[in-house]
């Protein structure tokens, strides 16, 4: 009987593809799959396509953030920059095709991961959403990453619409590793440091204790253009202030905000009987981050020139702890495997306002806030079971049957008065009384999944789905999925589901009211407006009709072909189309003194201290086309040592079918989801991205060049949308094997010091915003140059 390790067949699919294994590695030949008890399929054997990418195949991009590794990894996965944009700094957004970051299900060892706390709220490319913090599970944790680009609702539930990440733990009894890094910007900021260690470790003799560890550190970068305006007030008689001249207009922050980051995480598993086995995993990290908002001038009437005689830059220096817990056993009985498991996560953001001062509190302000904090919680509990019967033509037939529990829980903590009182500490306003919440909801899913190699060429699977949310009510979604061996090179494949993504308890329950800087239509200059965000239970968006948020529903198709060569080239073709309906959005702002809305609208967004108001709303149906290519090769050359090659393009374009309002907003579609937001949704990542990535090994070093490309992407404005163009990122490694334990790589990330286009010139806000602040696909941080040292033992 073989027991397998990629998403679990709660995927009904036989998932697998040898996208980055190792040539070496048996992964290249054969896939493992979590509960599956099929006999042993070739890597292109998947129904569905996947990525598989190895620890080692992290840990050779040089880079320390696992969401980083996988953007210039994965074929369809984007992990964008941005900057002044309040906690969406500190927890960047990340996505599979184009799509919402919560349209990918995260699991870990197989079970579901829970969500940050983060509503991203202000200018991200992913607005309204909310995701996994992907940074929180240390790299040298993780030994090997799988992410299938299909949809799996059917077997997993929620969120599962774009696809699925699985991040398998490292679960060696034995050895260790210790690693050190240091490396600064070609620029000569953003310094960094970072350390990581793993040991393996026998408990009671025939199970495991695996442990990891990993504490970095990054300076800020600062690429901002001089601040060209008017600083100071004029003097009596109309003159400029002589400190004009001397003033350093480099004021802003525009970059990598300054980063601390500690993950410790374990892996543990103990036979128990014949047949059984305990287990268990989880973690906790620790981080903080400086990030600057925008700068108060000396003139502007929200500052104190007895405290800062010229002007000031608030900074969000947010804390944010992430923890979970997973236990289980599994074990068969009569014929049927069975995985029983009970988990716990929770994500807590808290907000501290730095170099801040309340303008209401006169003199007296203090410099520092505490604004308040965000928690989600989740509790996981997972009943499954697997067999195999007899089937049509001799075969056997998986059936696997499940149950899973799920309780979330949300809160918003009120910050420290001074926080919110008045116009509240600048940077960020602290949550008043009014916005604190805590609200929980549950659900209970059953699923029932088949899986059959009905002859030598034909493979099918399918799987059924019923969950029941206690606040919205219940959803079924199905999946069917095959493949067919064409020849002894080609094989066709193909799938269809439907899928659902419940609203996150972040987007029903976040309220508050916040400092926005928005473009004024008349001037075309960004000014400070108090933004409330109402959720769809608040009497505001309830005098607008709109109503309590329900599950947004997908489509999906794909179909696919593969090729497998004698030499060991393997390369697949895959398209897919996903529609989603009823799509929750963060809508634009709703302005107090805008004539169009109704007396009584208006009121009460000003009788809740704000100048606008914005709401979570099902408004918006999208399709989504793409297609992504995949490659992968590797050489003997001898004498001239091996050569591991692997090659990925893949397109995608997402459009707006139908806005769809509440008929007191009727005639007002492009108030409430204006250019801005369907260009953020539609245009904000790259249409297209590729990669070609190259190792050489040569007697005692290993070279490894990367080749990313990063397609053409659109920012809107108020008043147009901009282009920007295409970029290539090179990468380039050198790793030195001084004896079988110790190495050392010297190494250089964007060899070309490659910066994105430049903002066009009435987008720059005076000079400051050189790069589009909200979303830059590689970052803006220029070249950056590294060592490492890796011991293993």
């Amino acid at each position: 009987m073989y027991r397998y390790s990629l998403l679990t067949l709660a995927l009904a699919s036989s998932l697998t593809f040898p996208v980055f294994a190792d040539a070496d590695n048996d992964q290249t030949e054969k896939i493992e799959v979590v509960g599956s008890r099929l006999a042993l399929r070739t890597a292109t054997d998947s129904a569905s396509p996947v990525d598989i990418i190895t620890g080692q195949d992290l840990a050779a991009t040089g880079m320390t953030e696992t969401a980083k590794a996988l953007q210039f990894l994965a074929p369809s996965f984007n992990f964008p920059q941005s900057s002044v944009t309040d906690g969406s700094d500190a927890v960047r957004p990340a996505n599979l095709r184009g799509m919402s970051p919560d349209h990918t299900l995260v699991l870990v060892n197989g079970k579901r991961r829970h969500g940050s706390a983060l509503v991203h709220l202000n200018g991200t490319a992913s607005k309204g959403s909310s995701n996994v913090d992907l940074n929180a599970i240390p790299m040298t944790a993780i030994k090997r990453i799988e992410i299938l680009r299909d949809g799996a609702a059917a077997q997993y539930g929620s969120d599962a619409i774009a696809g699925v990440i699985n991040i398998v733990l490292k679960d060696s009894a034995e050895g260790g590793s210790l690693e050190a890094k240091g490396g600064q910007t070609y620029a000569g900021d953003g310094q960094s440091w970072a350390l990581g260690w793993n040991q393996g470790l026998t408990l009671l003799g025939d199970g495991f204790v695996n442990l990891s560890l990993q504490a970095e550190h990054k300076n800020r970068t600062n690429r901002a253009g001089p601040d060209s305006r008017q600083q100071y007030p004029l003097l009596t008689d109309g003159s400029p202030d002589p400190r004009e001249q001397t003033f350093d207009r480099k004021s802003f922050q525009i970059g990598q905000g300054e980063y601390k980051n500690a993950a410790l995480f374990v892996n543990a598993a103990k036979p128990v009987g014949d047949n059984g086995k305990l287990y268990a995993f989880g973690g906790i990290s620790e981080r903080e981050n400086i990030s600057g908002a925008f700068y108060r001038r000396a003139l502007d009437s929200r500052n104190n020139t007895n405290i800062y005689p010229d002007g000031f830059l608030p900074q969000l220096a947010p804390k944010i702890r992430d923890q979970s817990l997973y236990g289980g056993y599994k074990f068969t009985v009569a014929d049927w495997d069975i995985d029983s498991s009970l988990g716990y996560g929770k994500n807590r953001f808290k907000y501290y306002v730095d170099n801040s001062l309340n303008v209401d509190l006169g003199d007296d302000s203090q410099s520092h806030f505490y604004a308040g904090a965000l928690s989600t919680s989740e509790i996981n509990a997972n009943l499954d079971a697997s067999r195999f019967v007899s089937f049509f033509n001799g075969s056997d037939l998986l059936v696997a049957v499940g149950a899973a529990w799920r309780k979330n829980q949300y809160q918003i903590e009120a910050g420290e008065p001074n926080s919110y009182y008045g116009s509240g500490s600048q940077g960020f306003v602290g949550f008043n009384q009014e916005s604190t919440v805590k609200q929980d909801r549950h659900n209970l899913g059953f699923y029932l999944e088949l899986e059959n190699q009905l002859t030598d060429a034909f493979y099918w699977s399918s799987a059924v789905r019923r969950e029941d949310y206690s606040d919205f009510g219940s959803n079924t979604s199905w999946k069917l999925a095959g493949r067919y061996q064409l020849s002894d090179h080609w094989a066709v494949r193909g799938a269809t589901n439907t899928g659902f993504r419940a609203p996150s308890v972040q987007q029903l329950y976040f309220t508050n009211v916040s400092t926005l800087f928005v473009t004024n239509p008349d001037t075309g200059q960004l000014e400070p407006q108090e933004s409330g965000t109402f959720n769809s239970q608040s009497q505001v968006a309830s005098a607008l009709g709109i109503s309590e948020l329900k599950p947004e529903k997908s489509k999906s198709y794909s179909l696919g072909l593969v090729y497998t060569g004698d030499s060991g080239l393997s390369v697949t073709l895959d398209a897919y189309q996903i529609k989603v309906d009823n799509r929750i959005v963060l809508s634009s702002s709703l302005e107090s003194d805008d004539a169009a809305l109704p007396d009584s609208v208006r009121s009460l967004i000003s009788s809740a201290g704000a100048d606008s108001a914005r709401f979570f709303i099902n408004a918006v149906d999208t399709t989504t086309k793409g297609v992504d290519l995949v490659a992968s090769q590797n050489w003997d050359l001898g004498s001239y040592g091996s050569l591991k090659g692997s090659a990925s393009f893949g397109y995608n374009k997402t459009d707006i079918d139908s806005v769809h309002l509440p008929s007191i907003l009727g005639g007002l579609e492009d108030e409430l989801f204006n250019n801005v937001e369907q260009v953020r949704m539609t245009k904000s990542n790259p249409r297209s991205k590729g990669s070609l990535n190259l190792t050489h090994s040569l007697g005692d070093f290993d070279t490894t060049l990367r080749l990313s490309y990063f397609g053409t992407y659109s920012v809107g404005y108020t008043n147009e949308t901009v282009k920007y163009d295409a970029k290539w990122v090179t990468d380039l490694a050198v790793k030195y094997h001084y004896s079988s334990q110790l190495a050392f790589t010297l190494g250089a990330q964007n060899l070309f010091d490659t910066y994105p286009e430049r903002t066009v010139a009435d987008q720059t806000y005076n000079g400051v915003f050189k790069y589009p602040v909200g979303n830059t696909p590689f970052g803006m941080n220029g070249g950056y140059y590294y060592l490492q040292a890796d011991y293993k033992y």
